[in-house]
């Protein structure tokens, strides 16, 4: 086994530094020593969950970007020094329909996650990237296009892809009207495509915080969700409405600002929902979900993304502050993504 030095999970909000092992490499595997590793909500949430005396260890971290450091006998799409991002997923079953299209976020036998998935020869459970060293199959790196900073893309291969999946499903263009509702991690994302695929983009967001923000990040108008007079204004407005809204909330008011034949796509909450069939009937209104992307749709994202210059907007903090990162993420003091820094595992 290899050793490598990462963060494993000692309660429900805190990590400590602690040695891991990975597996050697497989044939079709690489060895990526990690550069930069995204935080995200996921995170959190992995850690209030995980119960410590199930007896798999908990090592978060699924949106990073990193170097070759070795390869398996068989790899034929990296060599070592070269740049490479990984997502959250590593690996699927590769034969069911949905493999078969290049969809493996939808895996009919669910694809293995970056951590706290199970592996599909050995049975283990993964560890994820708050870690110096990942180990993974080559067909589930993406090469790091030329161009974009290794730190603030690290989000790309998370929050990223979960926002282009629909903006593109959706085809998303110049003749679109698209509403964001919810300007964090995922929505400053979603802000950046869908002006860069050429859409008339609006952020809706509860109260006038953030009113700044959203123009200066290429929006074009900005509508405060508790004002009711502009949400009356923009009703039956949009053509997509993205929703990250991360925490439990009332459908209504988003579905009313869509259009005849939009489509509201959730992609923050993927909790239990409530609607009105009316809400949706009045305007032959769609709601739809998505989760991450496939390895064809996440490759054109990376290209996509280093042709328009996006990146995520990014506060890279040492990876031994990573308990700060994950506390003050936990109270939305952010703007609008955590990095860790790994250079300081060694």
């Amino acid at each position: 086994m290899r050793t490598t030095t990462g963060w494993r999970a000692t309660g429900p909000e805190t990590v400590a530094r602690t040695q891991l092992t990975r597996r050697e490499l497989r044939p079709d595997d690489i060895a990526v020593r990690v550069d930069f590793c995204g935080v995200c909500h996921s995170d959190v949430h992995a850690l209030r969950t995980h119960d410590e005396h199930a007896g798999a260890p908990l090592v978060p971290g699924h949106e990073f970007t990193g170097v070759v450091t070795g390869t398996g006998a068989e790899v034929t799409a990296f060599s070592v020094g070269d740049g490479v991002a990984v997502g959250n997923i590593v690996d699927s079953c590769g034969t069911c329909a949905m493999c078969v299209a290049g969809q493996e976020n939808y895996c009919r036998s669910f694809p293995t996650l970056t951590y706290g998935g199970t592996d599909r020869v050995d049975g283990s459970t993964t560890l994820g990237a708050y870690s110096r060293e990942y180990v993974v199959r080559e067909g589930f790196a993406y090469a790091l296009p030329a161009g974009l900073d290794p730190a603030a893309a690290a989000p790309l291969l998370c929050a990223g892809v979960t926002v282009w999946e629909p903006l593109r499903a959706l085809r998303v263009g110049p003749d679109n009207r698209v509403a964001v509702a919810g300007l964090g991690g995922l929505g400053h994302l979603a802000v950046k495509m869908a002006v860069a695929l050429g859409a008339t983009t609006t952020v809706i967001s509860r109260g006038d915080g953030k009113r700044d923000d959203a123009l200066r990040l290429g929006a074009h108008s900005f509508v405060d969700s508790t004002d009711e007079q502009r949400m009356a204004e923009v009703r039956d407005t949009f053509d997509v409405v993205i929703d990250t809204v991360s925490a439990p909330h009332d459908l209504a008011p988003y579905l009313r600002t869509v259009a005849t034949d939009g489509t509201l796509s959730l992609v923050g909450y993927l909790g239990q929902v409530t609607i009105e069939a009316t809400d949706l009937l009045m305007g032959r209104k769609k709601l739809s979900s998505s989760g991450s992307g496939g390895r064809p749709g996440t490759a054109e994202m990376l290209r996509f993304c280093a042709d328009n210059g996006i990146v995520a907007d990014v506060e890279v903090l040492p990876s031994a502050q990573v308990n700060t990162a994950l506390d003050r993420l936990r109270r939305n003091d952010v703007r609008y993504r955590f990095v860790l820094d790994m250079s300081d595992l060694g």
